[in-house]
């Protein structure tokens, strides 16, 4: 049984300019011990799925529809209390901006005691005790002495590793990561990743990480799922995505991502701009940025169906099997030609 399960999960947002259906019909499972990578350019709707099983939209203009199943308990349905137990606890969250998630007047180690004390019934050197251990755990050296630092004196990397440190602090069951790497660099960011999966294995959680970052899901991912324009394109074990992808957006963000091993030294793009989620357009909502668009593809929305001989493989497009295979085969050998 998956730990977190997600059915046709909808969030609209009432505007000044109408409703913006930033996450529209949105399905997929993680189970405990395993990541799920959601890819997808920004604003497709990856972060705004992950506030929404939360409960962390403004409910004033937020209109919310679906399941988020969690060990069986419905998340959009539950009671703010029961929420706010789960949230911290049982369900952690890693932000994309460490600076604006922790707070820069209190120092870390009462911000990391007080995760715990709201949660479990210690005592304040109890809480201390735990809390210098995840400081470790993570990676920050001379612990004791840092956990009486403020934000502001750690690096980037630091209050990445602190901000991991306080989601892991509960032990949850679910850990999720927005784009908790976007703003390092590439050594540091690294570490991160390494740190992720190195206390994953330690503390078994299952992760949904959120990211743009195609080499960043097939380095940690188990599986993943393509968003495009609010809702799922495409969504399959890692393994099977990257050496079969099925749907043009896909091979788009796959073609974008440099490779050693490929016959051309230039990157492929995909061309205009994603819809508006105000109005997005009929039928499939990559169709005006498709070079294999077709008749069909402007008409009637393709469903998610699973492909031939691996029916844990999901994708949305009109396209026939064959020349998904064709195209995906150029792709892979780096001579799929640029979208134009």
């Amino acid at each position: 049984m998956a730990l977190l399960e997600v059915n046709d999960l909808k969030t609209y947002f009432r505007t000044d300019d109408g409703i913006v259906k930033a996450v529209d019909g949105v399905s997929f499972s993680v189970e405990k011990g395993k990541t799920l990578g959601i890819v997808g350019e920004s604003g497709c709707g990856k972060s705004v799925t992950c506030l929404t099983m939360m409960g962390l939209n403004n409910r004033r203009n937020t209109i919310t529809s679906g399941q988020a199943l969690f060990k069986g308990e419905d998340l959009i349905t539950m009671k703010p209390s029961k929420l706010r137990d789960i949230r911290g606890n049982d369900i952690a969250m890693i932000f994309q901006d460490p600076m604006t998630s922790l707070n820069p007047v209190h120092k870390i180690g009462r911000q990391l005691t007080e995760a715990i004390q709201l949660h479990r019934d210690v005592t304040k050197k109890q809480a201390r005790a735990r809390m210098v251990e995840l400081l470790k755990a993570v990676g920050i050296p001379r612990a004791e002495r840092r956990a009486d630092d403020y934000p502001h004196q750690f690096s980037g990397g630091m209050r990445q590793r602190v901000m991991i440190a306080m989601a892991l602090i509960n032990d949850p069951d679910l850990l999720i990561a927005d784009e908790p790497t976007t703003a390092l660099d590439v050594t540091t960011q690294a570490q991160i990743l390494e740190l992720m999966n190195r206390l994953q294995r330690e503390f078994g959680s299952a992760i949904i990480l959120v990211t743009h970052d195609l080499g960043v899901v097939a380095e940690t991912a188990d599986d993943v799922v393509v968003m495009y324009a609010a809702r799922v394109v495409e969504r399959a074990p890692v393994e099977s995505l990257f050496n079969r992808p099925h749907m043009p957006y896909t091979w788009g963000l796959l073609g974008s991502l440099p490779r050693l091993d490929a016959d051309t030294e230039r990157l492929t793009q995909i061309p205009g701009q994603p819809p508006s989620l105000l109005n997005p357009p009929r039928g499939c909502r990559f169709h005006p940025r498709c070079p294999y668009v077709m008749n069909v593809c402007k008409e009637t929305e393709p469903e998610l169906r699973p492909i031939s001989n691996d029916p844990a493989h999901l994708q949305a497009c009109h396209l026939d099997e064959q020349t998904k295979d064709r195209e995906a085969a150029k792709l892979l050998s780096g001579t799929l030609a640029e979208a134009s």
